[in-house]
């Protein structure tokens, strides 16, 4: 699927940043945004098409919908994708999207996740699914907006293994 021009984890999905940057950045004309929550939410998910310009397209699925998407794609899509957390990033890998480059925005601090890098805080859970996308040829970094220098994940996971194994 040679039409996906971004995949980017950022847990607020559309915001200000992916919309005034990453789109025309990539020339993108539709954001496919793949989470169970926003799916299933009617107003949420009106919030978030209506976020976007009025000129990119706006499809919401749930993760038991991830073949339906290349379905639904055609070649002149110029697609930019948001997930939430790794996972989602796996199960679309593993469901035979094509992509070996993944943006890492901003994942925010709840119960189980440690700080990984300034927006970034990781469980222990998605830091070995990060591991296995890496292991599958999937380069991840850390990027906030196109003009920002791209981190690679390796380096902060290794630090952040450092860090915790010193305390």
């Amino acid at each position: 699927m040679s039409n996906i021009k971004l995949l980017r984890i950022d847990d607020r999905l559309i915001h200000g940043q992916v919309m005034t940057a990453w789109v025309k950045y990539v020339s993108a004309n539709k954001i496919v945004i793949v989470d169970d929550s926003v799916s299933k939410d009617k107003f949420l998910k009106k919030v978030m098409i209506m976020a976007a310009p009025k000129n990119i397209e706006v499809e919401v699925y749930g993760e038991d919908d991830i073949q339906e998407i290349s379905n639904n794609l055609v070649q002149e899509d110029k697609v930019i994708i948001l997930v939430k957390t790794p996972e989602v990033v796996e199960k679309l890998l593993d469901n035979e999207f094509e992509f070996k480059n993944v943006i890492l925005g901003g994942m925010g601090s709840k119960p189980g996740r440690n700080n990984l890098f300034r927006n970034i805080s990781v469980s222990n859970e998605e830091i070995n699914t990060f591991k296995r996308l890496i292991d599958k040829g999937v380069n991840i970094n850390v990027q906030i907006v196109p003009d920002d220098k791209a981190t690679n994940i390796m380096n902060l996971l290794k630090k952040y293994e450092q860090r915790v194994s010193e305390k």
